[in-house]
């Protein structure tokens, strides 16, 4: 019998479990951020303790060995001063026409849903820098952006 119709087992058609993908760049988190890569850490380790199915303890550590190596490369950059759109801030902006307000912080503790955007979402980029009156250009058109008002992020 050809090899191309053997089968040596169901194992080899499963579909192959790889390491949760870690963001290139810096590991920037807010205070917020630090703390619940921490907290999502402590709340793995309790579970890996517990679990005795091979399948989901693989699963667990492998999301462990992820969130530490998170927490292991976290860097908490200096507080923003205020003055313009930086890592920490939220900031108020028209985006054709319509006022939208986002908070940039860390990959891992972004949420678009929550108004959260990570500093390396092409929106972030694009704001990074500016101040209030400052018209940029966004998604190939000129000033399709302008700054209305800018804060700091509560450390808390």
């Amino acid at each position: 019998m050809s090899v191309a119709f053997r089968r040596e087992g169901d194992d080899e058609h499963l579909e192959p479990k790889f390491e949760h993908p870690i963001p290139v760049g810096p590991n920037l988190v807010t205070a917020r951020g630090l703390r619940q890569i921490k907290q999502r850490v402590v709340e793995l380790q309790a579970e890996v303790a517990k679990l005795t199915d091979e399948t989901a303890l693989k699963i667990a550590k492998r999301d462990l060995r992820y969130w530490s190596t998170r927490q292991s490369t976290a860097e908490l950059p200096p507080k923003p001063s205020g003055e313009r759109v930086e890592f920490g801030t939220r900031v108020t902006f028209l985006l054709d026409g319509r006022e939208k307000t986002l908070s940039i912080v860390g990959d891992d503790e972004a949420d678009p849903a929550s108004a959260r955007v990570s500093f390396s979402a092409p929106v972030s980029r694009a704001l990074m820098g500016m101040e209030p009156g400052d018209f940029g250009d966004f998604a190939g058109r000129e000033d399709a952006i302008e700054i209305l008002s800018i804060a700091v992020l509560p450390q808390s």
